[in-house]
């Protein structure tokens, strides 16, 4: 192949991603330049007077932090309630092996591809008969259950990568499983525990169905749904005030990212235990 047609090639791969990569940079774009204009609309456009009157008209207590409180509330319950189940259901699955366990791996992945709005109706049915209707708890409990399959998986195949003979050394101290699984084997997955966490975090707090159909009253509501008020009648929409809206519902989610890739590099010696 000539070097005129390779650069040809590359060329065209350099344009293809660059159409890619503006794909994703024009709405980021629309939301940065829409959230200074007061006079913001769909189109993307420098404004001519930068102001933060988006901001300000947003943050109130019914329009931003009883939402976003509502929000943390609901994601940070479901994250550690997906977390826990996930790791007491991983251990065994990792650590005993049986003909079983395939199939019920493949059941789990199976249970992955489930959408949740194809349950939702006999959800809807089973918390009306319990009573279970605009319950936060409940709700925590229900996202929770859909996340599951999922971090199970995961977090089993972070468990795998654990020696297990850092752990029949604390059985030969007298350790219990338990308190193996305690002191060695979770702090050594400490960065698979955080993407565990993150994945089911970030499925409860951009959950739109679930919190719209289980959660009834406006004081419970989190900000994927509160988002709806700025969509008024006749189609009118505060386009200003969604963008700033969004960008103060984007930051819970990229301080988390933040802390969880500054702490994943303090537990990765999984080699060295062994060898030490």
């Amino acid at each position: 192949m000539t070097a005129g047609r390779k650069g040809r090639r590359s060329t065209l791969a350099d344009v293809v991603l660059l159409l890619i990569g503006g794909c994703f940079l024009l709405p980021l774009l629309w939301l940065v330049l829409g959230s200074l204009d007061p006079a913001a609309g769909h189109a993307v456009k420098v404004p001519q007077r930068p102001a933060l009157d988006n901001f300000a008209a947003v943050l109130t207590p019914e329009l931003l932090f009883r939402p976003l409180w509502n929000s943390l509330l609901l994601s940070a319950g479901t994250g550690i309630v997906t977390l826990a189940a996930a790791v007491l259901a991983a251990y065994p699955l990792s650590r005993y092996r049986s003909r079983f366990t395939t199939p019920f791996m493949s059941g789990i992945l199976f249970g992955t591809c489930l959408p949740v709005t194809a349950i939702m109706v006999p959800v809807y049915g089973l918390f009306v008969q319990f009573r279970l209707l605009d319950s936060l708890p409940a709700t925590v409990l229900f996202l929770a259950a859909t996340s599951l399959p999922m971090a199970i998986w995961m977090t089993r195949n972070f468990m795998d990568a654990v020696p297990l003979a850092l752990e029949e050394a604390a059985w030969v101290d007298g350790a219990s499983r338990l308190a193996g699984l305690r002191a060695i084997v979770l702090p050594l997955m400490g960065p698979g525990l955080g993407v565990v966490f993150i994945f089911a975090f970030i499925q409860a707090w951009g959950n739109f169905f679930v919190p719209f159909v289980l959660l009834l009253s406006e004081g419970r509501q989190p900000a994927a749904v509160s988002i709806f008020s700025f969509f008024g009648q006749h189609g009118a929409v505060a386009y200003g005030q969604l963008a700033a809206f969004s960008i103060l519902y984007s930051i819970p989610v990229l301080a988390l990212y933040a802390i969880v890739a500054r702490g994943s590099g303090n537990s990765l010696a999984l080699s060295g235990a062994v060898r030490g």
